[in-house]
């Protein structure tokens, strides 16, 4: 048997008046998915529990089948375990956002105006990164650098204990006096964040930005706080060879800490422009090589939310069907062996709110081997009106590879 999982991050939403009163999900073209769904499990389900903060760093941990109470220390440290970073026991890790903020003379008197900065490049990222390194590293903090906007902050002997930290992208368009480290023990970062914003401003790379009409990552935004990760490997926990293909460091480091093959796609960017074409090819190969169960996850329809894009939400959903659940189901069919595929976003990332919710999910699970009754089209609704609800959510990977 093979397994087969495309997880389109945060593609749940609620209906959309310019989609014609319909959800995104609804509204995309996906004869594949709507294909599969008809002789399918499908249902609803809750990936993230009361209490807990609706991150895809919770969400996917529960899709793979890990409790998230047991196992989660935080979300920074899984990105961290993907950029190579060996955390010491005693160390903190912080999720560093480049992120762009208004002009106004005080630091805690801006707005946030793009948590990643107008998607700034891998390349720029960098130099501005290792700018801050060489003037702000110290026996204490360490910058490094990450894909895009996502870096990292270790924090030796750090503590834990650092109040509320938000992420950015739950506050754009929000000025940040409500927001900024308030706890005393988080007072160092503060002093980081402000002084970030002094080094980046006038920076020869976010000045060449302004001039080609992009915005400057212009300040670091600090948050998703923790400590080492620890998973149980994940061949050992389900008995499968798990392979995982994603664009973000976030995935890449379950990934690694889980013992999965990760696979880097030339051309993974996370947005409505990755390569969805090269992800679909390196899951056939996964499989080709001996690969029992790949994990492809797809970042665009959560990108998508956070940015309110109500065309290209629907839009990138359709490219996954076409691209990448098309053609991969269509070799898993060809080689005569049993296969299963599961379909479902981790969580919901509403156009309307901008950020992640955690509400229950649509899901199915389609076995080549059965002919179960499922539903005409795989959306929300039809998801609800089967009446299967599935409470706790790191329990669906037992149902997929039972």
């Amino acid at each position: 048997m093979k397994y087969l999982v495309v997880l389109c991050d945060g593609m749940a939403d609620y209906p959309v008046d310019e989609l014609d009163g319909k959800t995104p999900l609804e509204y995309a073209d996906t004869p594949n998915m709507d294909k599969l769904a008809r002789t399918a499990t499908v249902g609803l389900i809750k990936t993230v529990a009361d209490g807990l903060k609706p991150g895809s760093d919770v969400a996917n941990l529960s899709v793979l089948g890990y409790d998230p109470a047991d196992c989660y220390t935080g979300r920074s440290p899984l990105e961290a375990g993907s950029i190579g970073i060996d955390m010491k026991d005693t160390d903190v890790s912080f999720r560093c956002n480049l992120v762009t903020l208004s002009d106004e003379p005080e630091y805690e008197d801006k707005t946030i105006l793009d948590y990643c900065a107008d998607d700034i490049s891998t390349e720029e990222a960098a130099v501005l990164v290792k700018f801050l390194a060489d003037n702000l590293n110290n026996e204490e903090f360490t910058f490094y650098n990450g894909v895009s906007y996502r870096h990292c902050l270790i924090w030796d002997k750090g503590t834990l204990d650092v109040g509320t930290l938000t992420p950015p992208h739950d506050i754009t368009g929000k000025p940040i006096k409500e927001y900024v480290p308030a706890h005393p023990n988080a007072q160092k970062l503060y002093s980081l964040m402000k002084r970030s914003y002094d080094l980046l401003k006038d920076h020869p790379v976010n000045k060449n930005r302004v001039e080609r009409g992009l915005r400057p990552a212009n300040s670091i935004w600090l948050w998703g706080e923790g400590v080492r990760a620890n998973l149980v490997n994940f061949k050992e926990k389900f008995g499968v060879k798990a392979s995982m293909i994603s664009a973000v460091d976030l995935l890449k480091g379950i990934g690694k800490f889980s013992g999965m093959n990760v696979v880097e796609v030339p051309g993974a960017t996370g947005y409505i422009d990755t390569n969805f074409d090269g992800k679909a090819q390196a899951a056939v190969n996964e499989f080709k090589n001996g690969q029992d169960f790949v994990y492809i996850h797809v970042e665009a329809p959560d990108e998508c939310g956070h940015r309110a894009e109500v065309q290209n939400k629907p839009k990138s959903i359709s490219i996954i069907d076409k691209q990448i659940l098309g053609p991969v189901t269509e070799y898993l069919r060809s080689t005569g062996e049993a296969f299963r595929v599961l379909v479902t976003p981790d969580h919901a990332t509403p156009l309307s709110l901008r950020t992640h919710t955690n509400d229950p999910i649509p899901f199915f699970i389609y076995d080549s081997e059965k002919d179960d009754k499922g539903v005409e089209t795989f959306n929300e609704k039809t998801a609800k009106e089967t009446g299967l609800f599935i409470e706790t959510g790191h329990t669906l990977m037992n149902r997929f590879i039972g």
